[in-house]
């Protein structure tokens, strides 16, 4: 029975210490050493930022210069993503809801779906791709060209100089192309509904201002601006960490844009549960 025993304990050191199983509890725990890794490192630049912005240290003309690239230049994508998404949000609720016998809601149920969910999320993710990637691209340049080094050696604090701006523009353009997202994906099912007639086009906008809440509008902007604070974190965590090779840059803008699409999709469960839970 001893012997049997030892053979079985044997098997089973086998199992947990070697082969796949052992393959799979390592990559797990490097995934979740990283994950926290990763997101300590980010609340800790978002903590050095904050405390920045409230010390006063603002560049205010290279945050002017931030906003015009984070919301000017995005502006155009963000506009065209909304439309066409609105157009096809609106065809497929106005195929349903004419079956219903309730085709007049179809522009309330566009512009709840836009305010709630899909303005401010595809809005972030267009510009975590546009504008966050450029971040990421241009701080990892620096850092590989030793620039950022430059700045410390005159004295410059680089979050200050650098992370501060970027994160200022994030926090202000980003809610506002997502109200602008709302309200372009609202006139792209408008555009349809003139298009097509399963759509009444007088019912549709008759019925958005009076079932459409305002709570529904600020709580997008909340969102919003959530998901801005995300984006400028992120983008410029993963500049300043690049390692020093060119080819670095590119890999650490990948990372960038996936990290955030990840974390703005996390938020926004969070925040829906937690702003629309009285609702």
């Amino acid at each position: 029975m001893g012997k049997m025993a030892l053979q079985r304990l044997s098997s089973w050191q086998t199992v947990f210490t070697g082969g796949e199983q052992c393959n799979l509890f390592a990559w797990v725990g490097r995934g979740l050493t990283d994950l926290l890794r990763f997101l300590g490192a980010t609340f800790i630049l978002n903590n050095r930022v904050v405390a920045g912005i409230a010390r006063g240290r603002v560049e205010y003309g290279t945050t002017v210069t931030q906003m015009a690239h984070v919301g000017v230049n995005s502006l155009p994508i963000v506009a065209v993503t909304m439309l066409f998404s609105g157009m096809v949000f609106a065809y497929h609720t106005a195929t349903r809801a004419s079956t219903l016998g309730v085709g007049s809601l179809v522009g309330w149920l566009v512009a709840e779906t836009m305010c709630r969910e899909l303005g401010p999320v595809l809005s972030s993710i267009v510009i975590s791709a546009r504008a966050g990637s450029a971040m990421t691209a241009e701080l990892g340049t620096m850092k590989v060209t030793e620039q950022i080094d430059a700045l410390r050696a005159t004295a410059v604090n680089p979050i200050d100089y650098l992370v501060v701006p970027r994160y200022l523009a994030c926090l202000v353009m980003v809610p506002i192309l997502a109200l602008i997202g709302d309200t372009v994906g609202v006139m792209g099912g408008y555009l349809l509904a003139v298009l097509i007639p399963e759509i009444n086009q007088q019912a549709y906008l008759a019925n958005i201002p009076g079932r459409l809440e305002l709570w529904t509008v600020v709580a997008g902007i909340i969102k919003a601006v959530g998901f801005a604070a995300i984006i400028a974190i992120v983008s410029c965590h993963e500049g300043l960490s690049c390692r020093m090779a060119s080819v670095e840059v590119g890999k650490a803008t990948t990372r960038s844009v996936v990290y955030c699409i990840m974390l703005i999709y996390a938020a926004n469960l969070i925040l829906t549960t937690m702003l629309f839970s009285t609702q």
